[in-house]
């Protein structure tokens, strides 16, 4: 359930609350003697922790795992490197013939 803050208007008092998002909003001051009309105030939120599968690849991997694939990744870049080294070179381009010149 998420924490609501709530101000009263008459004597300041500032309080949170948990409620339900289904739950109206309070509208009279807890404070005895007081029962002066509350305000609603917006709330900072709160920090969030993605943990377990289901986020990305990346997130929260065991130092093992970085590290393997680490070894994966440098050994997919060297194969990459060495067989671009074995094919044929790029042909030069060959340039258009001058072509002839206009006679008027």
């Amino acid at each position: 359930m998420p924490t609501y803050e709530y101000a009263c208007q008459k004597c300041g008092h500032e309080f949170e609350i948990f409620q339900s998002m289904k739950d109206k909003a309070l509208t009279a001051c807890p404070q005895k003697k007081c029962k002066g009309k509350l305000k609603k105030l917006l709330g900072t939120g709160a920090g969030l922790i993605f943990k377990g599968s289901g986020f990305y690849i990346t997130d929260y991997r065991s130092e093992n795992y970085k590290a393997s694939a680490k070894k994966e990744s440098s050994a997919g870049e060297a194969k990459s490197s060495s067989s671009e080294s074995t094919s044929t070179p790029a042909k030069p381009e060959s340039k258009p013939a001058a072509s002839a010149k206009k006679e008027k």
